[in-house]
């Protein structure tokens, strides 16, 4: 199904004004009217007996006409009700797709189009027709969904999987699916597994479209994000020297987080995860990790894939496509502050709460702090889940890009999943 993203600080908190506003003016009239009755009532019973001839022979006249007035009101109700759902749909920005829309691409209006299924009504699901699955904030972007759907159908896809990433970076996910087949690079070199973990790889083998740099090399020179610093160097850099070797207080070491699992853990989920180096320690442990990323400035998915790893490629605004309760791990870093949102934050949160088992760990390594006001919010959030502190550890580390001298302060932390009955 389609993922939808609130925005709580901004339109939640005007929908819910105009909601209550709503209530109030309906309660109101509804106060009228029956106000208006019982002084008719009132009116009625209480006059003079030879007055109430006089009265009775008007009470069909003014019974029609509060009959009027309710109609009326009742319709002014009902435009006002369609003028709310109108406002939300504005506020959250929830519109489905107008498939009369001109130079609409001609293969997303098939997709969107709904199939009946040939026997009729499925006697297991209930459902009668089969509708496309197109998230949608891709209302947002049409031009641009359309420029990504215009392809000649059974033939060779446009090398446009940057266009997709832009899609999914503005919401539209999932993307609708198309019939033409993706280019592909001839995995020319790649290592049976597990000596794949560590070997380096040719650049040739990489989709270099899109892409500032077009080698490893280049990117070994480039500071990626906070988290990828030379980390596509698996020979001569620091990035083979990660999670079993510690440079700052806040660096846990794999070994002792996995004996805080007593052994039980099995699988995971590595949020952000980068080159994938840290599915690539837990997977010479015999730990089985899924790690999600998306080609930010680098070929991050096809670099995991080499290593003989699990790529995820999704946004953190989806929900995780996971059943609840089912890792025994989950590993986030900085990339776990999405947009710098503490609404988002929180959602995102809550997704990875759900998809942890109980008894479970949540591992937060170098959370980075970019001031006190955050700190507090990350803070107050984690302790919302009553998550057993087993290692916190806040510290200061220099960051050469950053400025001579210059220290930031992170945040590295192993919290247990609570059992909830």
């Amino acid at each position: 199904m389609g993922s939808v993203s609130l925005k709580i600080g901004d339109g939640t908190a005007r929908f819910n004004r105009v909601t209550l506003c709503s209530s109030a003016v309906n309660i109101l009239m509804l106060f009228s009217v029956l106000t208006t009755n019982l002084f008719a009532l009132y009116a009625f019973t209480s006059a003079p007996k030879d007055h109430q001839n006089h009265l009775l022979h008007n009470t069909h006249k003014n019974i029609s006409l509060i009959s009027e007035q309710v109609a009326l009101i009742l319709r002014q109700i009902d435009v006002s009700q369609k003028k709310l759902a109108k406002m939300e749909k504005e506020i959250l920005g929830y519109e489905s797709l107008d498939l009369s829309r001109p130079n609409l691409a001609k293969e997303l209006e098939l997709f969107l189009q709904h199939h009946q299924l040939p026997l009729g009504k499925d006697s297991r699901t209930g459902i009668t027709e089969m509708v496309a699955s197109v998230g949608h904030s891709c209302e947002k972007s049409v031009d641009l969904l359309s420029q990504y759907m215009t392809y000649k159908a059974s033939g060779p896809c446009p090398d446009d999987w940057s266009v997709a990433q832009k899609l999914i970076l503005r919401g539209c996910e999932p993307l609708p699916r198309r019939r033409c087949f993706a280019k592909s690079a001839p995995k020319v070199g790649i290592s049976p597994f597990p000596f794949s973990l560590w070997k380096p790889v040719s650049d040739k083998i990489f989709t270099w479209s899109g892409i500032g740099c077009k080698s490893l090399g280049c990117l070994n020179n480039k500071k990626i994000s906070r988290d990828c610093v030379g980390c596509f160097d698996l020979a001569n850099g620091s990035e083979n020297l990660r999670f079993v070797k510690a440079r700052s207080k806040n660096d846990f070491l794999i070994d002792d987080v996995l004996a805080l699992g007593n052994g039980g853990i099995r699988i995971g989920f590595d949020i952000g995860g980068g080159s994938g180096t840290f599915a690539a320690r837990m997977a010479e442990r015999n730990v089985t990790v899924i790690t999600n990323t998306l080609n930010i400035d680098a070929p991050f998915s096809e670099f995991i894939a080499a290593r003989g790893l699990f790529p995820l490629f999704l946004s953190l605004d989806h929900r995780f496509p996971f059943y609840d309760n089912v890792f025994d791990l989950v590993h986030a870093a900085s990339g776990l502050d999405i947009g710098g949102k503490p609404e988002k934050l929180e959602f995102l949160m809550f997704d990875i709460d759900r998809i942890l088992r109980a008894g479970g760990l949540f591992w937060l390594d170098n959370f980075y702090y970019a001031n006190d006001v955050k700190k507090s919010e990350l803070t107050r959030l984690i302790e919302r889940f009553g998550y057993k502190k087993l290692k916190w550890v806040v510290g200061e580390k220099v960051d050469a890009a950053a400025g001579p001298g210059k220290s930031e302060v992170y945040l590295s932390a192993v919290l247990q999943k609570p059992v909830r009955v």
